[in-house]
């Protein structure tokens, strides 16, 4: 898959403080993967690579309103958001309590998302982009082809690789720009992205080749 700055973006799912932050409502599930794979550290990498070569830089974020504690049913895990308050802000327009809350940016990220360039997409309501306006973001861009990472690597970005397949973009998923839950029961979910990543995505490179590419 070809990198270029004319028809490549960048595209992070939920760069946020609930699943990136040692804080956040997620890292007794998610903390080790992250940690392991140096999440944080490689995502910034890529933020840094994308502003100085002017590559097109896109947010898909996850947030809960009080509307929709009016779902009448959930997933297990969209269950287990709710009762932790995972990306719970406080309406669409109401930003009270939004700093520095688990629906935030990692503070780290700021300055690359709120830099003025950056899109953010409206949120995904579950896993995918089906759900919010990133594929039209994309397009209306002249975007082809993606480079992607964020959290969670089975859920969210699995999702959006998945669609963004379907739509016909070329997409590489960053594997070490990414992790996923550790269950007892269930299993190794960063594990399990990986396997399918391979089976799917048109590239599967480091940070360090990405980014190498990126810069050349």
């Amino acid at each position: 898959m070809e990198i270029q700055q004319s028809d490549t973006a960048v595209v992070f799912i939920d760069p946020q403080n609930d699943v990136l932050s040692e804080n956040g409502t997620s890292w007794a599930v998610v903390g080790a993967s992250v940690t392991e794979n140096g999440t944080v550290e490689n995502m910034e990498r890529i933020f840094k690579a994308a502003k100085e070569r002017d590559y097109d830089v896109f947010i898909s974020p996850h947030y809960f309103y009080p509307s929709d504690d009016g779902w009448r049913f959930n997933g297990p895990l969209e269950a287990e958001e709710f009762r932790t308050g995972t990306f719970a802000r406080s309406g669409p327009l109401d930003l009270t309590g939004f700093r520095d809350s688990g629906a935030d940016w990692l503070d780290r990220f700021k300055p690359y998302i709120e830099d003025g360039r950056t899109v953010v997409a409206d949120p995904h309501k579950v896993f995918g982009p089906q759900t919010n306006d990133l594929v039209l973001q994309l397009r209306k861009r002249g975007i082809s082809r993606i480079v992607l990472g964020g959290m969670l690597a089975n859920l969210c970005v699995e999702s959006h690789l998945r669609e963004f397949l379907e739509q016909g973009f070329e997409v590489a998923v960053v594997r070490d720009a990414t992790a996923g839950p550790r269950h007892p029961d269930w299993g190794d979910g960063y594990e399990a992205a990986i396997v399918n990543y391979r089976f799917l995505a048109h590239a599967v490179p480091s940070t360090e080749e990405l980014v190498d590419r990126m810069l050349r």
